[in-house]
């Protein structure tokens, strides 16, 4: 009885060893995977809902760089009046329409009175005026209107390059905290069956001390590893909850409501399969970060805005001449008589004026000052450029470097599976020792915790080289 006894207790300690992760299985939790977190991130997480609105506060920058151009009407209304003496009564009505380059008036102005100014005065149904205002040199190409609605449209572009470098490092950092929560959870997981076998073979030795097969000191060195090991799977478990505590904080719901991991939702390792990445692939994925990474694409834009206002601090050097020109008539109904061959020639009022600095210090220094920015702005993106390429080449060879290391470790962990298996049968026979079996058997247990912190390593790696190309989405 009491060999069937020992042969059965050995029996669950080979079977606790092979068993399942508990913590995986179907019927008692649920597995929460990288992606669903990034997914989850997308809908809810503040910052992804923050980064959605730069967008459209682009777009409201825009409108209102577009407000320069909207007609306006204004009505201008003068009355003096002394000692019951009438002076006079001036009135005055325009609508002005903004174009891309100059103003297009419509108007009105009535003068009544006898102090009227010879200047001012008009018929005395009143006089309608359509004109222009142009200017033929300063602000003929390039106007401060004009330029704040490129440097606008320019913003939106911005804006969208800023949006994709939030989210990507939104995603990186969740992805980071994932793979350390599945490492430490798995590594729990491992502990804990080793603390169980460990009081598995403890019972085990018992028996067989009190059988006279094995002496006292063994059942000591027995329950010195079971202790041993107990701190370790206690001490790990509160490492994961401490990990899955920094996940929860990229889950949200709606109404900004915070969500925390719950107890029966484990981590899996989904997404730490070894993927062989061709050196085709890596250049297409250098090549689109050239051309798509938000660092690389926010200088570009930046120098946009140089350029543009490069463009008009040095329209500022000429001179400004604006031409002026109105098309008069008497009374309200705007046209009439224009078809009249003379009309044109008789009945208008034109204006000119020119004026310049004489140093043009203040444009002369805007001019340089946004040229030396143009030139630190191209250096900039030269050297990002270099830097991101090789960000890229030495993430990829870092991931390369995981994969060969996978490869050996799952040997490694073979092979010390072997050697602890031949070390419990060695010691069943009574060749061995519980030293070396503990031995053997944390030598096991450490090379698979190594296993499972090389798979979190090459997860990490995987949206590692996808942000540092700038493209990192759910699905990496």
């Amino acid at each position: 009885m009491k060999q069937v006894s020992k042969a059965f207790l050995f029996l669950i300690a080979g079977f606790l060893w092979f068993m399942p992760i508990p913590g995986l299985a179907a019927d008692s939790t649920a597995v929460f995977t990288v992606n669903a977190l990034l997914r989850q991130i997308t809908t809810h997480h503040p910052v992804a809902r923050q980064a959605a609105l730069l967008s459209e506060q682009a777009k409201q920058e825009i409108r209102m760089a577009r407000g320069s151009f909207d007609p306006s009407a204004a009505v201008k209304v003068s009355n003096k009046e002394l000692d019951d003496k009438h002076y006079y009564t001036l009135w005055d009505n325009v609508l002005k329409v903004p174009l891309w380059v100059g103003d297009i008036k419509v108007g009105y102005e009535r003068n009544t009175g006898p102090n009227v100014n010879g200047e001012n005065s008009t018929p005395t149904q009143g006089l309608h005026y359509v004109g222009f205002s142009l200017p033929l040199a300063q602000g003929l190409l390039i106007d401060e209107r004009r330029a704040t609605l490129q440097l606008a449209q320019q913003a939106q572009a911005l804006a969208e390059t800023e949006r994709v470098k939030l989210i990507n490092k939104l995603y990186f950092e969740a992805a980071k905290a994932y793979w350390d929560w599945a490492y430490s959870y798995h590594r729990w997981r491992l502990l804990q069956e080793g603390s169980q076998l460990a009081q598995v073979r403890l019972q085990a030795i018992k028996e067989r001390v009190i059988q006279g097969d094995l002496a006292s000191i063994d059942s000591v060195e027995a329950l010195i590893e079971a202790q041993s090991r107990l701190v370790s799977a206690n001490q790990a478990q509160v490492e994961t909850q401490n990990a899955a505590l920094l996940v929860s904080n990229f889950l949200w719901r709606e109404n900004n409501v915070p969500v925390e991991i719950p107890g029966g939702v484990v981590p899996s390792m989904v997404g730490t399969e070894i993927e062989v990445l061709s050196p085709a692939a890596l250049a297409d994925l250098l090549e689109t970060a050239g051309q798509q990474h938000p660092e690389l694409l926010k200088l570009e834009v930046k120098l946009n805005q140089l350029d543009i206002e490069r463009r008009f601090a040095q329209n500022k050097l000429l001179p400004k001449v604006n031409l002026d020109y109105n098309l008069l008539g008497k009374g309200t109904t705007v046209g009439e008589g224009w078809l009249q061959d003379q009309y044109f020639r008789n009945n208008y009022k034109i204006g000119a004026s020119v004026s310049m600095p004489l140093f043009l210090r203040q444009e002369r220094g805007k001019l340089q000052l946004t040229r030396l920015k143009v030139t630190s702005t191209q250096l900039e993106l030269t050297q990002r450029r270099r830097e991101t390429q090789n960000q890229i080449q030495a993430t990829y060879n870092d991931r390369l470097q995981l994969e060969t290391q996978l490869a050996l470790q799952e040997q490694v962990v073979a092979n010390s599976l072997v050697l602890r298996n031949g070390e419990q049968q060695r010691f069943e026979n009574g060749e061995s020792s519980v030293f070396l079996v503990n031995t053997r058997e944390m030598n096991l247990l450490n090379q698979q915790i190594k296993l499972y912190e090389l798979k979190a390593k090459y997860g990490k790696a995987k949206y590692l080289l996808q942000w540092a190309a700038g493209r990192l989405t759910e699905g990496n």
